[in-house]
């Protein structure tokens, strides 16, 4: 399985970006894809992810009513950041689990500036 991500950036405070993770291989499903992130002296932690039926997310509290997290049918998972914030600042990891094994994608800087 490779997970290819792409989408960030540098945006001002109140911005948005868009991250997409294109997954390929021998992916089984059912299965979870999503995004972590983690900043400079922090831990990688959870920001959003969605199952493969698309019927389930989950969201960190600091990012819900901002991030909004997708899929298509084709294993592609994207992430739309709203209102953005220095807080938001990290590299950004994309991730697929199928229940058994985790994959990740090669990190993606988000950069917010105030």
């Amino acid at each position: 399985v490779q997970l290819q991500a792409s989408g960030g950036g540098l945006v001002q405070t109140g911005g948005s970006l868009r991250l997409s993770c294109a997954g390929s291989g021998s992916i089984r499903a059912p299965n979870r894809m999503g995004w972590y992130r983690q900043a400079p002296g922090s831990q990688r932690e959870l920001v959003a992810r969605i199952t493969s039926s698309g019927k389930t997310t989950n969201y960190a509290d600091s990012v819900k009513g901002r991030f909004t997290i997708s899929r298509d049918n084709a294993n592609t998972v994207y992430l739309q950041m709203n209102s953005l914030s220095p807080e938001d600042t990290a590299v950004y990891y994309c991730n697929l689990n199928d229940y058994a094994n985790d994959w990740w994608g090669q990190g993606t800087q988000v950069t917010v500036s105030s």
